[in-house]
């Protein structure tokens, strides 16, 4: 069987292989991308495409242990944490638990923070530049608040930490939620406007990405399944795949939720578990909400396309098992009731689940392995694959290029897990 060489060779055809490739491609590198399904098949298929740096502020702050061990009470909780023992969700939960402190809490912030502002700039330049079709809307996402508790909890801890970063953040009164909103049912306590988010259609967006990378040269090997490795001198020398053998000058491990399953096969332990999350796709209602939303209390998030309306979110910490969960989409449904006038479409179009890959720390893991001389990582961006897609490429390609890093990469770096 022939091996086929490459630049660089990218483990992955999500939008962060994709966006990494695109970068990559336009610095002069050859590209061969090896996806085991098609591109943008997975987690960046079925998310609700909102680009967000309001949520610059990870999960893990005090007091979260606490929420997620009684989410284990109650299956349908916007957080859920399966009661089920796995050894190595277990480990993780430890670690996460370590890090719902303050301190780690600003750390990641500010990390999270910088790559979703460059991204978000980025990701204009980029749609309008290489002519994406994928339905980009800037026009900013508004959480919804039907409780005055919600409201001012929101205010206190949201509002504060996007003031300190300096992400506008527009306090609205219940009344004029409503009048921007005539979609929601009455009832509405306040809210808040991120006028700089923006939202898109992501399985067109990862469609985009793979036509452009295909135009400038970029190959991308669908249905390649990962198999084995072959290394000496600290270097990958091949990858094996069901599609035959590939080499890459650089090869660059960018597989979301799937990462660590396959870093042990080069010994590699990634802190990382998937984030089970849920959608529900319709065709459009006839009255539909102008703004991507979050229902606050129902951890709803609803954005609407030219053809379709979505409902999705939620986050189940189920390691592994595959499959929907009946529970979590009636949560969906139930959510979406409570805040909409027309909650659902005349068609359920797909109901979808996915893995987000969640970090330790949730902080992404981008930049060069210490363990393996010419591997790279680029993954663990939990929900905000999307939203960090287009700096996590540029500073892939800056690092392989050899030029300056547009942001600093230090908080990235898989050394701070000896990765």
């Amino acid at each position: 069987m022939n091996t086929t060489h490459s630049d660089v060779l990218i483990l992955g055809g999500g939008v962060i292989g994709l966006a990494s490739a695109l970068y990559l491609l336009k610095a002069g590198a050859s590209v061969r991308i090896l996806e085991q399904g098609t591109p943008g098949c997975g987690s960046s298929y079925g998310n609700c495409g909102t680009i967000t740096p309001s949520h610059a502020a990870p999960l893990a702050m005090p007091g979260m242990i606490g929420v997620a061990l009684r989410s284990m009470l109650k299956a349908d909780a916007p957080l859920y944490l399966d009661p089920r023992f796995d050894g190595p969700r277990l480990r993780w939960l430890l670690g996460f638990a370590r890090h719902c402190n303050w301190r780690d809490f600003v750390r990641a912030t500010d990390a999270r923070a910088a790559l979703l502002l460059r991204s978000r700039r980025l990701l204009g330049e980029l749609v309008r530049h290489e002519k994406l079709d994928c339905e980009f809307v800037e026009q900013g996402v508004l959480y919804v608040h039907r409780t005055p508790a919600k409201l001012a909890q929101d205010r206190r801890e949201h509002v504060s930490v996007l003031d300190r970063l300096g992400i506008d953040v527009q306090p609205l009164t219940g009344s004029e939620v409503e009048a921007l909103e005539p979609a929601l049912r009455p009832g509405v306590a306040g809210g808040l406007l991120h006028p700089g988010d923006a939202r898109l259609r992501p399985d067109r967006y990862a469609a985009e990405l793979a036509r452009r990378v295909a135009e400038l040269g970029g190959v991308i090997e669908s249905g390649a399944r990962i198999e084995r490795f072959s290394t000496a001198d600290a270097r990958i020398t091949e990858v094996h795949s069901s599609r035959g053998r590939f080499r890459g000058e650089r090869v660059l491990l960018a597989l979301g939720a799937w990462s660590p399953l396959l870093g042990q096969a080069l010994g590699l332990r990634l802190p990382m578990q998937p984030g089970k999350g849920y959608s529900l796709t319709y065709s459009r209602p006839a009255q539909v909400p102008r703004h991507a939303l979050a229902l606050r209390e129902a951890s709803v998030c609803v954005t609407t396309w030219n053809e379709g309306f979505r409902l999705g979110s939620t986050m189940e910490f189920s390691g592994y098992r595959e499959g929907l969960n009946p529970r979590r989409l009636e949560a969906l449904r139930r959510g979406a009731a409570e805040g909409l006038r027309e909650p659902q479409g005349a068609q359920l179009q797909e109901a979808w689940w996915g893995w987000r890959p969640m970090s330790v720390d949730e902080v992404p893991i981008i930049g060069p392995s210490t363990r393996w001389s010419n591997l790279l990582l680029a993954t663990a961006h939990g929900m905000l694959g999307v939203s960090m897609s287009t700096a996590t490429g540029e500073l892939i390609a800056s690092m392989l290029g050899g030029t300056a890093a547009p942001i600093d990469a230090t908080p990235y770096a898989p050394a701070r897990f000896g990765l």
